[in-house]
């Protein structure tokens, strides 16, 4: 009986081994795969858009015929100082064009850069919604 469990021990030492080699196996493979800078630019996109405040600005923005002039804070509700920070985030992804001058703004859509982001996400849910898909089993 004990050599039993002696080899049962064994195995289970093999196993894991095994398990390591191939878990460094899989961490080196991905390591050496590089992003597309497509994926780059559409996580750049979705994390300044994961704010539901920075929706709500892109969604006035969007709905404006021209640029927007005037204080955000007067319509949105946060302070000026958080405005001001999902101002530049917007910004800094390169989906809203414009300048700070607080209390006011001058604010609008990179026409070239939304039209960017709308196909890359286009191009992922596209991608995403297949027939073969787990929830279709």
């Amino acid at each position: 009986m004990r050599t039993n469990l002696h080899d049962k021990i064994l195995l289970v030492n093999l196993r894991i081994k095994n398990l390591f080699v191939n878990l460094r196996t899989i961490k080196y493979n991905m390591s050496n795969k590089k992003l597309t800078a497509e994926q780059e630019q559409l996580a750049r996109f979705a994390k300044a858009i994961g704010h539901p405040i920075r929706i709500a600005i892109l969604e006035m923005l969007a709905n404006q015929s021209c640029c927007y002039h005037g204080d955000m804070s007067e319509i949105l509700p946060i302070a000026k100082s958080t405005l001001s920070q999902h101002l530049n985030e917007l910004k800094d992804a390169g989906l809203i064009q414009g300048t700070i001058t607080l209390p006011t703004v001058k604010y609008c859509i990179n026409a070239e850069n939304w039209k960017k982001a709308k196909n890359l996400f286009a191009t992922l849910f596209i991608e995403i919604n297949n027939e073969e898909s787990c929830n279709n089993k």
